[in-house]
């Protein structure tokens, strides 16, 4: 009997069959969403305002640095607390903090610096966000469902960087203004707001170590597993070296001749090649030779990315979007492997800090954007990301060359239990030393 198309998503998904798990998938679409809006609409303030790659790179700063000194915090509130609570409030706090951005810019009034502090006051709750947000949906669904979850999540991020962007755009060209950018993110943060209401999750029990042993321990984990050191670290040097020429991409918009559309669509075509990449990842997720498929994605990445910040000079949009589209869907193969391997390995009781400390990952994106910033002032952007993308390109060669046991992963045994994976470890040290 032909399944209805309801009941093949949910097979396929099974994640989705958990009603509280599909209201908070939902949801996140909306404060996800949200969060691309305000990646547009900062970056494309900052440089109409000031029309400086730097300042485009302070940006970046701002939206990363004291993300990066709270989010250590934040996994370990995290790990203590209701993570459910805990989105609630940062939630409403950001959908405040971006209502006075919105009031500032449709009164006339905003300067960079005004940007730039609440820029800097949203990275700093997200820093509490993160961490919940990265470790709360595993308590939503049983563990058949894991994996599934996990590409569910990550679907969030590559959809809306591929909707998001474009819309955004289009709006800014139509009305001329950032603004209304900015007031439909605080309505995203709020619809997320409203969503938790009626969700229920487990609190974690009461802890007897301190805040700052659960940290020690949250890093003697990474430092002293194999997997976590070298996927972690690699994330962290391509999300701050290559992947952050999302930063400075008004400046490659505007050496290709376009406006605020053009902008948004090249943020775009990065998001549906994520998309794309995440689709077709899922059919070697039980391939013998997922290490070479994941680090030969992350080696494409870098030299579509080369190529794209090369030929941009070139003014041709139509090639510009086409690299920007195969950058990501090189990337997402890297992304969505490791990603689902920490995911597995990582021990529940853990999770919050670990995952947490992977979300810096993303607050490299703008940081790097600071120093790739800076660079275009005296090269030339596309110079700078090519510089960026070599020093990814060495890190990736180093891990390949003395990790075997990374770039041989079996895709079949990320479909065991976390419990049998670890059991594994001595006879086959993938997360060990």
């Amino acid at each position: 009997m032909t399944q209805n198309p309801a009941s093949a998503i949910v097979t396929r998904y099974p994640a989705l069959g958990f009603p509280q798990f599909r209201r908070y998938w939902f949801a996140s679409f909306a404060s996800v969403g949200a969060t691309q809006l305000v990646t547009l609409g900062q970056g494309w303030l900052i440089y109409e305002l000031s029309g400086s790659a730097f300042q485009l790179g302070v940006l970046g700063a701002a939206a990363s640095v004291p993300n990066i000194l709270m989010v250590l915090l934040g996994g370990v509130i995290a790990d203590r607390f209701d993570r459910r609570r805990i989105l609630m409030v940062t939630s409403s706090i950001t959908a405040l903090l971006l209502a006075v951005l919105t009031l500032l810019d449709l009164t006339g009034v905003v300067t960079v610096w005004q940007v730039l502090t609440i820029a800097a006051l949203i990275s700093l709750v997200s820093g509490l966000d993160w961490p919940a947000r990265a470790s709360i949906f595993p308590l939503l669904l049983d563990r058949h469902a894991y994996l599934s979850g996990v590409a569910l999540n990550a679907f969030i991020w590559q959809a809306t960087r591929m909707a998001i962007p474009a819309a955004g755009g289009l709006l800014i060209a139509v009305t001329g203004d950032t603004w209304p950018v900015f007031a439909a993110a605080a309505g995203g943060f709020a619809i997320m707001v409203m969503v938790l209401l009626g969700i229920h999750v487990k609190v974690p029990p009461p802890v007897a170590t301190s805040p700052l042993e659960q940290l020690r321990e949250g890093f003697a984990f990474i430092l002293h597993t194999a997997v976590f050191r070298w996927l972690l670290g690699l994330t962290f040097v391509g999300m701050f070296f290559a992947m952050s020429y999302v930063q400075i991409m008004p400046v490659f918009a505007d050496l290709l001749g376009t406006d605020e559309a053009g902008y948004g669509y090249l943020l775009s075509a990065g998001g549906f090649g994520s998309v794309v990449g995440t689709l077709a990842i899922g059919s070697f997720q039980e391939s013998h030779r997922l290490g070479w498929i994941m680090f030969g994605g992350a080696a494409s990445s870098v030299v579509l990315l080369s190529a794209f910040a090369l030929t941009a000079s070139l003014a041709s949009p139509p090639l510009a979007l086409t690299l920007a589209f195969l950058v990501a869907a090189s990337a997402s193969a890297w992304m969505i492997i490791s990603m689902t391997v920490m995911q597995l390995l990582v021990p529940d009781a853990l999770r919050g800090r670990v995952m947490g400390i992977h979300t810096i990952g993303y607050s490299l994106v703008p940081l790097g954007g600071l120093f790739l910033g800076s660079l275009a002032e005296n090269t030339g952007a596309g110079w700078a990301v090519t510089t960026g993308a070599g020093i990814y390109l060495l890190a990736i060669a180093i891990t390949v060359l003395t990790q075997p046991r990374l770039r041989e992963l079996d895709g079949s045994t990320l479909q065991m239990p976390a419990e049998e994976l670890e059991d594994r470890a001595d006879a086959q040290p993938l997360a060990t030393r």
